[in-house]
């Protein structure tokens, strides 16, 4: 009892500690803020953010997301130099989540002039370009004098406008901006100072035209998906180059509300005894609202997702904004071919059936509500542009032997894949995919069907997870992909699992919230007792409000459309 209590005591000194410290962070930075600062925040909609422990201005902007943030320092960009008077055509930059604007070096003065003066308008940050990664701390007060002597030589400049949501948590600033490229003249063409992947020289005097928003980052829907958004470029930017994408991509979410009386009653009514312990976990069916969040992420760092396709058990979350034209809410009633499966309480049974659904796209992705994006992420990260989909190894492994009834269903399940591949392939397969969205193809689990005809008719009928199951979507979709030719191994996605139960989660969500730094995460439970969930309920939620401070399009009452 002792050592409990001082233990108990230590955790409140650090945490303590840490606030304090937080504080004089947040002090320094009001200290910081010059009078020159305070006059620029004399407007409601500027406010000073800390950015990598040093003070920037930030325009608010309610409802912000990546894709906006790049959009506007594109337009700020291109205003001031169409208020200059300034010739100016679109490039694509090596970067997605920043803009870029080729110039005539011989109107570098005029160019830097239209800048500063535009930064000193609203306030803006300039930082050179030289070949490496720009960090937030690198960025100069364009407002100032002294910055634009440091950039006056560069080749390649960036020009951001730092913007912040309405809660003041979400801040983009340097790796959102626009960059400036100072094209030379030789021998009747302009010749670009860096190398961009599409052309290094045009002609001088080629006329302008005008191109869509797709061809210059992956990081924006397909045209067909919105309402056009041009940028004015030359010719050969304006070319559709070989190894773009092309084709819609999906999302689907299995989800379940395992609070909902009426879906326990169904529970009950059919002998709930499931084969082993961690399939009848209450944390399995517990409803965090991880939905929401997941979608929000979503919203800000996959904007290129055409549908969304909520499957259900005839259950919708009271604020999923139906209404939207993105939202698909489909019952499991549409998509099983055999009626009298349902009810179905097993996921992998549901999952067996995702492909059934009606207008999904070829390619897709498939969500686990407690799945989110923790940054940027384009499509390559799951697909290649000629349709080719990416799957994502774990390092765990998948138990050697045949099934048992001792095996956690993910085990018998990889048990029977490998049983499954090896008797249509000749190989043995030993690991896991880890818990990331699964990049699948609808024409694959259509022949995954046909080729497995009972074990996949077995999994479909099985109401609660059965050693007898296969994971269609999780394993075996990838492995058979694999071995026809349409799908490979990916190793380009930074990836976090953090399990609720464990006693260090909440260093591992803090360094998440500090950096960022993951595409995507994963918070799981399967092993908590009911006594613990509503401790974890809360840490959960303080986490993902912090990472996900305000609603998305696909919420009720959401004011950021």
């Amino acid at each position: 009892m002792i050592a409990e209590h001082v233990g108990t005591d230590l955790r409140e000194q650090v945490k303590a500690r840490i606030a304090a410290a937080a504080e004089l962070r947040e002090q320094a930075v009001r200290l910081r803020v010059t009078r020159r600062h305070r006059e620029l925040l004399a407007r409601h909609d500027r406010t000073v953010v800390s950015v990598a422990g040093t003070p920037r201005i930030a325009h608010v902007v309610p409802g912000i997301i990546p894709l906006k943030a790049r959009r506007a320092n594109l337009e700020q960009v291109t205003a001031a130099l169409r208020e200059a008077g300034v010739d100016y055509f679109g490039v694509r930059s090596a970067s997605d989540t920043a803009a870029a604007v080729a110039v005539r070096a011989e109107d570098r003065e005029r160019v830097l002039t239209a800048l500063r003066q535009a930064c000193r308008a609203r306030p803006g940050y300039v930082v050179p370009v030289r070949g490496r990664q720009l960090q937030e701390d690198s960025a100069l007060p364009g407002y100032g004098p002294g910055s634009w002597k440091r950039v006056a030589g560069a080749d390649v400049v960036r020009c951001t406008w730092y913007l912040t949501d309405q809660t003041n948590r979400l801040v983009l600033g340097v790796r959102y901006g626009c960059d400036i490229e100072f094209w030379r003249q030789e021998d009747g063409e302009l010749v670009s100072p860096r190398r961009n992947g599409i052309a290094e020289a045009v002609p001088v005097d080629e006329p302008a035209v005008e191109a869509d928003e797709s061809l210059f980052t992956d990081f924006t829907s397909l045209p067909a998906e919105r309402e056009p958004v041009r940028v004015t470029t030359r010719p050969a930017f304006a070319a559709g180059a070989i190894g773009r994408r092309t084709f819609p991509i999906d999302v689907v979410y299995t989800w379940v509300d395992g609070s909902d009386p009426h879906w326990l009653q169904e529970r009950a009514a059919f002998s709930d005894r499931p084969y082993h312990e961690e399939a009848a976990n209450a944390a399995r069916y517990l409803s965090r609202d991880e939905l929401r969040y997941s979608l929000r992420s979503l919203h800000l760092y996959a904007p290129w997702v055409r549908n969304i396709y909520l499957v259900t058990a005839d259950q919708t979350p009271e604020w999923l904004n139906t209404d939207h034209p993105r939202i698909k809410v489909v019952s499991h009633k549409e998509i099983f071919k055999d009626p009298a499966a349902l009810p179905t309480f097993n996921s992998h049974a549901i999952e067996s059936q995702l492909h059934h659904i009606d207008g999904l796209s070829e390619h897709f992705l498939y969500f686990n509500d407690d799945v989110m994006l923790g940054q940027e992420i384009l499509p390559q990260h799951f697909f290649l542009p000629n349709g080719l989909g990416k799957f994502y190894l774990s390092p765990a492994l998948i138990p050697y032997g045949e099934p048992s009834p001792d095996d956690p269903p993910v085990a018998a399940a990889g048990k029977n894949n490998r049983r499954l591949i090896a008797e249509r392939f000749g190989d043995t397969i030993f690991r896991k995919m880890k818990h990331v969205p699964h990049a699948l193809h609808r024409s694959v689990l259509d022949e995954i069907e046909a080729e497995f005809p009972e074990a996949h008719q077995r999994t479909a009928t099985s109401r609660f997870r059965s050693a007898d199951d296969v994971s269609v979507t999780s394993s075996l979709h990838h492995y058979y992909a694999f071995h026809t030719q349409r799908s490979i191994a990916g190793e380009d996605l930074v990836y976090r699992y953090c399990d609720l139960g464990n006693p260090g989660v909440e260093r591992v969500l803090g360094r998440l919230l500090a950096t960022r730094e993951a595409h995507v995460f994963c918070l799981n439970d399967t092993t908590s007792t009911e006594a613990e969930l509503s401790r974890q309920q809360a840490l959960m939620t303080r986490f993902l409000d912090e990472y996900f401070p305000y609603p998305s399009p696909y919420e009720r009452g959401a004011d950021n459309r």
